[in-house]
């Protein structure tokens, strides 16, 4: 039995049938109505106004359309039934890598029990580190199934690729009062580094639509704004010059690409802080004039065998 409750609103007998058995099979909790005010007495009754999110409130009402017509809403019904049942699933897959996150986080010297700065306060299991970043994993796990945010799809591969491995250059984050993530895609790593970093401001730039609302929609319930914004934009458009300490792209393009469309960002003293794989010995050596290594630094991610590396530029 899954924790979604659906209220069926129909005075048509066999279309209320129909539905009990479709929804019932799947799991769901049902209730019944025949009339607009009886369910909204149904509604008051059962807590469905004052309920937490994931429980769901489907409204069928009677149409005099063909039943060719309706035989095809009622497949529409049944295939979201399955998905929603799909997502509990998915839910319950993702609140199962607690233990390995938190190893994780461990490994990589934090505390999966801090406190995560949110405003306004977290709902009970989420202000605190390792919620709040399963929290964001289901968020990611599930826009992803409809708007392919990532090619990653098995929760303990994004755990590991996304998570551990963007909270892997934390601690090089640690201090600094603001940073831009460049072509942040799904939020990686701005998102996990806000989580972790209490104070750090960060500002996800992504050019993608569908991309950037997934980013409002993360900033918003995980209650992360002002402190993170969402610039839907081109790093190269962002019209705040010298307004960050520091500017990072995961997988933006190479260092003199990056430095092209961003460096302008760049407070003086600001660094660019690139996540790569092998170092990037030819990258460096492209640099355009005005910009130096200031250093390079090997990652360790928690569950990664590949090699990863931060590498430190600044204005020459």
């Amino acid at each position: 039995m899954n924790n979604i409750s659906i209220l069926i609103v129909e005075d048509e007998p066999e279309i209320r049938r129909f539905l009990r058995v479709t929804l019932s099979n799947h799991g769901f909790t049902l209730f019944e109505a025949t009339k607009g005010a009886e369910a909204i007495a149904m509604l008051e009754r059962e807590g469905f106004v004052r309920s937490v999110p994931r429980r769901g409130i489907f409204v069928v009402r009677k149409t005099k359309r063909e039943v060719l017509v309706m035989i095809t809403v009622w497949a529409a019904l049944e295939s979201m039934a399955a998905r929603l049942v799909t997502e509990q699933a998915s839910d319950a897959d993702i609140a199962g890598l607690r233990p390995e996150l938190e190893a994780g986080l461990l490994a990589l010297g934090l505390d999966p029990e801090a406190t995560v700065e949110r405003t306004p306060p977290a709902e009970a299991g989420e202000d605190r580190l390792a919620g709040a970043l399963l929290a964001y994993l289901a968020l990611l796990q599930r826009w992803n199934a409809t708007y392919n945010l990532t090619a990653i799809r098995e929760p303990r591969e994004m755990l590991v690729k996304h998570l551990l491995d963007s909270l892997a250059m934390q601690p090089h984050v640690r201090g600094l009062v603001s940073l831009a993530d460049l072509g942040t895609g799904p939020g990686l790593p701005g998102l996990p580094l806000a989580l972790a970093t209490p104070g750090l401001a960060v500002a996800l730039v992504e050019s993608n639509g569908k991309k950037a609302r997934f980013l409002r929609e993360c900033v918003r319930q995980l209650g992360l704004a002002p402190r993170v914004r969402v610039l839907e934009s081109r790093a190269e458009a962002v019209a705040e010059p010298g307004a960050f300490a520091a500017i990072t792209a995961r997988a933006l393009d190479r260092l003199a690409g990056i430095l092209a469309v961003g460096g302008h960002l760049l407070a003086p003293g600001g660094r660019l802080l690139a996540m790569k794989g092998q170092h990037p010995t030819e990258e460096i050596a492209e640099l355009p004039a005005g910009w130096r290594v200031v250093g390079s630094h090997p990652l360790a991610v928690p569950g990664l065998a590949g090699e990863r590396h931060l590498v430190e530029v600044a204005r020459a």
